[in-house]
């Protein structure tokens, strides 16, 4: 803490014949905390004590003092003696005192490389004696959290692209009541010529595998249960040795042996008895509902079967058009099909990315390239072809972003938010409102994109909002805050731990940064703030201007390093 003595600057100065003449106000000194003054949170506080020794000040006498940083005039405050009864701090004659001013003022770039200087007036009683002349108390100004890289990390919706598809393909082999032969005339029915053509296909499509066929039996629900189950069964047998006989026919000889088909038996249909039912155009509504009750609650058979009979007509058209449908057996064909291989959405997405889906699209921006112009531009045909759906835009906004093309980025974030409100877009709005400056708005936005992390994120989008919120800890002079919002050891969190005062942790941060040009800055003012010497700092600030030559202005300046700012060392290097 640098004291100056009024009394010495006056005899150094034109206030000599001034303290020989007037001897109102003598031998007072000034303390400055902090001193360099420091920026933080987008503010400089002053604390000025000025210090007045006993009999400094005459009883009658009172000093106007206006402290100025740069151009910036701070205020006016008045020391008194004590039989003036103005506004202002009362010193007792006898004794002396202090009297201790403090106030914050908006930091303006003209603050970084300034003095604070006072100046003011002397009177006695109300009668102007003399001028104070204007003298330093103090430099400004560390704005050393302005060093925060304000990057926000963006975040990207991920894609549900499935590459594999369990299918099926079938036909049905119908039959006549009770029997269970195959006609040869349902082995020509549409169905099944298709399904012979489908396996006779896939046996040269490298995207499908067949990995089974069932046969399943059934029968309709009119005649004895057990003789159903049976009939249902030899259904089943009697169907594989049909269709065996058409794989032979046509040389699909990977499909004749009995082992591979797998038969299931289901008895009395019931269900596809209701559904063909409901769909029958031929029955009253009101018998339908009538068969229906007699099949579930009439457990006798011959009952059940008479009960039916007696609707007439309604079972004829039973007979006829719905028990027919489900005295079935039914050829069921399970595959895999297989989606677009890594190299096949690689092409197309370069030749002809409009023949892609939507998943198809984001899985090949997302996985399948490390080049973000190409990122973008992928992510740009999907918020074309679908632009109802938000992740096409959130991702070309992320992407935009990351390619600093900001006004691009933030209209497809706006984009993405109005398609679904959700915390990737809160987070994602936040990166580009704050370079723009509207930190009140990204930290609005910070705070809701947490909230929805915080019951609902995985580890990514947590780390992601807590760093940004870390960046917005930092300007706003919260650094032990900020450094715990950072759990992954970076620049930023270094700058944090720095700022907080943790200039050790700082220090070990970096040693495990790939060291950069701000990288190496910060390790200059470590090594500054750990009174390491002249050396230490210029040789970090050596990397730091040779990365960036810009710092070279920047450290010459730099309230950090004023310790040294004399050493020959470090004004040859800033020179």
């Amino acid at each position: 803490m640098k004291l100056f003595r009024l009394s010495n600057l006056f005899y150094l100065g034109s206030g000599m014949m001034f303290l020989a003449s007037c001897d109102l106000v003598k031998d007072v000194t000034y303390s400055v905390n902090p001193n360099p003054l420091e920026m933080h949170a987008d503010s400089v506080k002053i604390a000025i004590t000025v210090n007045v020794p006993a009999k400094g000040i005459k009883k009658k006498a009172k000093a106007e003092i206006t402290p100025k940083l740069g151009s910036y005039a701070i205020g006016t405050w008045f020391v008194n003696g004590e039989k003036v009864t103005e506004n202002g701090t009362t010193i007792n004659f006898k004794n002396g005192g202090t009297a201790t001013f403090e106030q914050t003022i908006p930091y303006l770039p003209e603050m970084e490389a300034a003095d604070l200087v006072i100046t003011g007036k002397i009177y006695k009683q109300t009668k102007e004696k003399d001028a104070l002349p204007e003298t330093k108390i103090a430099d400004a100004t560390i704005i050393t959290p302005y060093l925060v890289n304000n990057t926000f990390k963006v975040l990207y919706e991920e894609d549900a692209l499935i590459r594999q598809f369990e299918k099926s393909s079938d036909a049905t082999v119908n039959f006549e009541k009770g029997k269970s032969d195959v006609r040869a005339t349902e082995l020509k029915d549409a169905d099944m010529t298709a399904l012979v053509a489908w396996i006779q296909a896939a046996q040269s499509n490298p995207k499908i595998k067949i990995n089974a066929i069932e046969i399943n039996g059934y029968a309709s629900p009119d005649g004895e249960v057990s003789k159903n189950d049976n009939l249902s069964y030899d259904r089943t047998t009697s169907t594989r040795t049909a269709i065996i006989a058409v794989m032979n026919k046509a040389k699909l000889t990977a499909y004749t042996d009995t082992n591979m088909y797998k038969l299931n038996k289901f008895g009395e249909d019931f269900e596809g008895f209701k559904t063909q039912l409901a769909a029958s155009t031929t029955i009253a509504e009101a018998d339908k509902n009538l068969f229906v009750r007699i099949l579930e609650m009439t457990k006798d058979l011959e009952q059940r079967e008479k009960e039916m009979i007696n609707l007439g007509k309604s079972y004829s058209e039973l007979e006829k058009d719905v028990f027919p449908k489900i005295r079935r057996a039914m050829i069921v064909v399970k595959y895999t099909e297989f989606g677009l291989t890594d190299d096949e959405l690689k092409a197309a997405a370069s030749n002809n990315p409009n023949s892609l889906s939507v998943e198809e699209l984001l899985f090949t921006a997302n996985k399948l390239t490390n080049d973000l112009k190409e990122k973008a531009r992928i992510y740009g045909v999907a918020a074309t072809n679908f632009g109802t759906d938000y992740r096409t835009h959130t991702n070309l906004g992320a992407s935009s972003f990351q390619l600093n093309r900001i006004t691009e980025a933030k209209s497809a974030f706006e984009k993405a938010s109005s398609l679904k409100d959700n915390g990737i877009s809160k987070n994602n709005l936040a990166a580009s409102v704050i370079l723009e400056g509207n930190r009140s708005n990204a930290k609005k936005l910070i705070s809701q994109a947490k909230t929805a992390f915080d019951s609902k994120g995985d580890a990514t989008q947590k780390t992601a909002v807590n760093n940004n919120l870390g960046i917005l800890n930092i300007m706003d002079g919260k650094y032990s805050a900020a450094d715990g919002n950072f759990s992954e050891n970076s620049y930023n969190k270094a700058l944090a731990q720095l700022l907080a005062g943790k200039t050790d942790a700082a220090k070990k941060t970096l040693s495990g940064l790939t060291e950069t040009a701000e990288t190496a800055y910060l390790k200059a003012i470590a090594a500054a703030r750990s009174n390491e010497g002249v050396d230490a700092v210029v040789s970090h600030l050596k990397v730091a201007i040779s990365k960036n030559a810009a710092l070279k202005d920047k450290a010459g300046k730099d309230r950090e390093f004023l310790k040294i700012s004399t050493e020959t060392t470090f004004t040859n290097l800033v020179k």
